[in-house]
């Protein structure tokens, strides 16, 4: 059995004030000093620690909203004192995709590389757009022996990325031909390159730290080699370059350091790697392929010629079709390209990565279900830093969140505490689904219940078809 894979975590609290969801208000004009008050009996201890807050506080409007919502000093106050607010700063979090609750969970997990448990439960709707309207089969949650982060059994998150062979070959002398250009990964995640829309500050040396503490691999432009990090034999293993075609060219020596390189796609894609691979025949090329009006169909047409060996599928931030003006949202994106791709035969000879919509730890685990082997990710690292997610941000413009100012300590240890809750989180839902590993999860829709599907099982018959 293979070691089991581990990232090393400690807490690293935030560095600015808690945008909480919750706080409480408390009319004290009113109170009668009961011996046996409510906010002594605070579970969470928080009624002292916001009294701690109050009288350290520096800045007015920072107040105190570190409420769990556990309801039980409203539910138990004899006079009826206390009342629970929302944070009106926390409610302006985001936008309507990567909403507060999302962020708040974001930094939870940054900052105690724990999954994130509320007091308050989750009062939402059970279903909704994108991943929301899509729900994996629990059924095996029963059976006691699966129960991955507690090591009864042991189950694995490894990917392999690169073009598979259909049968297995021999040499000669009767060995094996064994696959050189093939990258194991040990979880199905990928730090994605830095959203061109937030430009501040550049985190691109702690996306290469991170990847090399988890074990992973960071996509870095080209553009931004040599890079400035001192033991750039240590990060190379860890770097995927992409390459424009209008870029810098990069070292065939720093690229034979390397296991993966992307490139954009482009009339000449296949020109451009075969001329890559006579330099570095080893490296796994990925050819990322933007998911707009015809990206379905272009990324069926690349994976029937044989020298595309990994595609890159990229939505949009929020999950949607690029430059559509009712575009669909990834997960069905990537579930016809993937039905296609059985429907050929061919499937299980391309590797499928895709980006764009994974907000949280249960998206990656939806979208292998859909049919991609991997995610990559930017928007959730950059949250992790305690970024507000402004609609764009640039040299010279205030950041709420002071990111400018960071160090490697901090933000590496938030980067990876992230990363590592994730990958209990897939433990945890492959445990509960009956999967020992993250290959076999891969296309497997009978381990996910789709709201469309069912509703036009259930209704379809009485109502018509949704329109």
């Amino acid at each position: 059995m293979p070691e089991k894979y581990h990232i090393k975590t400690q807490p690293i609290p935030p560095r600015r004030p808690r945008i909480g969801k919750f706080g409480v208000v408390d009319w004290r004009e009113d109170c009668c000093r009961c011996h046996n008050c409510v906010k002594k009996a605070c579970v969470y201890d928080r009624h002292r620690e916001e009294s701690e807050y109050i009288r350290k506080m520096k800045d007015v409007d920072a107040l105190y909203f570190d409420c769990m919502g556990c309801l039980s000093c409203v539910q138990n106050c004899t006079k009826g004192l206390l009342s629970l607010e929302i944070n009106p700063i926390y409610e302006a979090l985001g936008n309507s995709y990567w909403t507060p609750d999302i962020i708040q969970t974001t930094w939870m997990q940054s900052e105690t590389a724990k999954i994130p448990v509320s007091g308050a439960g989750y009062r939402g709707p059970f279903t909704g757009p994108g991943f929301d309207a899509m729900w994996t089969d629990m059924s095996e949650i029963v059976r006691p022996t699966r129960d991955g982060i507690h090591g009864r059994e042991y189950i694995s998150t490894s990917v392999d990325l690169g073009r598979k062979r259909a049968f297995l070959t021999f040499d000669a002398s009767g060995a094996p031909d064994m696959d050189a250009s093939l990258v194991d990964l040990p979880m199905p995640l990928i730090i994605d390159m830095a959203s061109p829309d937030h430009s501040l500050p550049d985190l691109a040396p702690l996306f290469r730290e991170t990847a090399v503490r988890t074990g992973l691999i960071a996509i870095m432009d080209a553009r931004s080699w040599p890079f400035a990090d001192t033991n750039t034999d240590e990060i190379l293993p860890h770097v995927a370059f992409h390459l424009p075609a209008e870029g810098p060219e990069i070292p065939v020596d720093v690229l034979r350091q390397t296991r993966l390189v992307e490139l954009p796609d482009g009339p000449d894609i296949v020109d451009r790697m075969q001329a890559l691979r006579n330099s570095c025949p080893d490296l796994v090329m990925a050819v990322k392929v933007k998911l707009d009006a015809t990206g379905c169909q272009r990324a069926v047409d690349l994976a029937h010629r044989r020298e595309i060996e990994m595609l890159h599928l990229s939505a949009d931030p929020n999950g949607n079709e690029w430059d559509v003006a009712k575009p669909r949202f990834v997960k069905d994106l990537v579930r016809e390209i993937h039905t296609a791709l059985v429907n050929d035969g061919v499937r299980d000879q391309v590797t499928l990565m895709t980006s764009g919509g994974i907000a949280l730890a249960e998206h990656m685990a939806k979208a292998i279900i859909c049919g991609t082997d991997l995610v990559a990710i930017n928007h959730p690292l950059m949250i992790a830093l305690e970024c507000q997610l402004c609609h764009h941000c640039e040299p010279g413009m205030h950041c709420p969140a002071e990111l400018e100012s960071i160090d490697a300590t901090y933000g590496v240890g938030r980067m990876t505490n992230l990363i590592s809750a994730w990958h209990d989180q897939l433990v945890e839902v492959m445990g509960a689904m009956g999967m020992r590993e993250a290959r076999r999860l891969r296309g497997d829709t009978g381990r996910g219940m789709f709201f469309e599907e069912l509703e036009e099982e259930t209704f379809g018959k009485l109502f018509g078809t949704r329109k």
